[in-house]
């Protein structure tokens, strides 16, 4: 895909609205194009976070590994959403793990790209932080509520 096209995908998408033209432009020089079949990780709990995604097309379920219970789906994540914020903060490390539940295609921003254009343009590193604390502050609230769920019905 070109660069315009990344442009345009990601100029019309919700999480990237506002953002000037050449802060757009910067992301897209850390775009690509990524695909994940069913059951395919696109992380794991541990593992160096150099990405994020914005998801076009399918499903991933946010897990966290139980004893005994194996994963256990905290969240699911559709065609639409961004995931992962953890190539934001050090140590850059996974906190959960990331599994396609069906065909996923999406654009990967490599992390350690952005973070040296954020240094380079802190109104970018800004608009990006106050982004993902916002899709925090929502998964925290979502996780809370399904804690709330499961606890309660384990009584």
């Amino acid at each position: 895909m070109s660069t315009s096209g990344f442009e345009q995908i990601l100029g019309r998408h919700p999480f990237f609205a506002d953002l000037d033209p050449a802060q757009l432009a910067t992301l897209v020089g850390c775009a690509r194009n990524v695909r994940f079949e069913p059951g395919e990780y696109l992380f794991r709990e541990g593992e160096a976070a150099d990405c994020f995604y914005m998801l076009r097309f399918g499903r991933v379920a946010v897990e966290i590994a139980t004893p005994g219970a194996g994963g256990v789906t905290l969240e699911t994540v559709d065609a639409g959403d961004v995931l992962g914020w953890s190539w934001l903060f050090p140590p850059y490390k996974w906190h959960f793990d990331a599994r396609a539940t069906s065909l996923v295609r999406a654009l990967a921003l490599d992390g350690v790209c952005l973070r040296g254009k954020c240094g380079q343009d802190a109104p970018l590193g800004l608009a990006l932080m106050t982004r993902f604390a916002r899709v925090a502050i929502q998964r925290l609230e979502a996780t809370q509520i399904q804690l709330l769920d499961l606890y309660t019905a384990g009584r």
